[in-house]
């Protein structure tokens, strides 16, 4: 469980992830490293603050009355969560019915007058891991960092419904392990999302001295200038999001640089 301290921010619980193992740090005694698995990070759809009604989340941190404690465990980095209270958090940070309330957010037709069907009671962690799940965290997070508006083109479609059209693209792929955090991810329309994905486009990593401006770069040997003229911005200078944590990581632009970029074959947008 990822959780920002007072200190940093006022985010409170943000993400959840699984340790895969501990190990001593490096040229640190005593201390020691969280080797996270890859791809199994995930970002709450909403952030969890610190308190509800007053007390902690973590019965760790109340008295017996249910009252904040002041420091000893409140001041640790890393501390224990009874399974009662990890669930909990994950429940009020991802909804079990994410999925439902997704399918239902932009339904034109507004609340049915019916009972909504019951939710499938899944255990916390299980529903952590299954991908139909973590693909919708995913997305609701990309496109509403994005504000609903393709990176690439900065266009903001809307069907008739109201329903957003832009997709939310995986940097580094899930099969290559990539992450589910919204760094590892672009808002792109659907033909764009499609070039992406097939390494007719990709981002240029920022300089350091002007790390907002992120360079929109096309394989100009497979895909027609005028195509591109079309489609892109014309500066060709990616649309980021408001908040810097969410900007694409310079990481993850590297591995597309390398292992996509300039090796799919131009179709024709459909």
């Amino acid at each position: 469980m990822y959780y920002e301290p007072v200190k940093a921010g006022p985010r409170g619980y943000f993400a959840v992830a699984k340790v895969v193992q501990v190990i001593p740090k490096p040229n640190a005694p005593g201390r020691f490293l969280a080797l996270i698995e890859p791809g199994s990070y995930l970002e709450f759809d909403e952030t969890v603050p610190r308190l509800k009604d007053g007390r902690p989340w973590e019965t760790l941190l109340a008295d017996a009355e249910g009252n904040p404690v002041k420091g000893g465990r409140q001041q640790l980095a890393v501390r224990s969560l009874p399974p009662a209270d990890f669930a909990a958090i994950v429940n009020a940070g991802l909804p079990e019915d994410l999925i439902e309330r997704e399918a239902r957010r932009f339904d034109p037709r507004g609340p049915e007058i019916d009972d909504p069907p019951a939710i499938f009671q899944r255990p916390v962690v299980e529903r952590l891991m299954r991908r139909p799940y973590r693909d919708v965290a995913f997305r609701r997070r990309v496109r509403e960092a994005y504000d609903y508006r393709c990176a690439m083109s900065g266009m903001q479609l809307r069907n008739g419904g109201g329903r957003p059209e832009v997709q939310a693209a995986h940097i580094v792929p899930v099969e290559e392990r990539g992450s589910d955090k919204v760094s590892n991810g672009l808002a792109l329309s659907g033909t764009l999302h499609w070039m992406f994905d097939r390494g007719l486009l990709s981002v240029a990593i920022p300089d350091a001295a002007q790390p907002s401006r992120m360079q929109i770069l096309a394989s100009e040997n497979k895909v027609p200038r005028d195509v591109m003229d079309r489609l892109l911005l014309p500066d060709r200078i990616l649309h980021l999001p408001k908040d810097r944590r969410d900007w694409p990581s310079p990481a993850a632009l590297k591995w597309h640089r390398e292992n996509r970029f300039g090796m799919g074959d131009y179709m024709p947008p459909v």
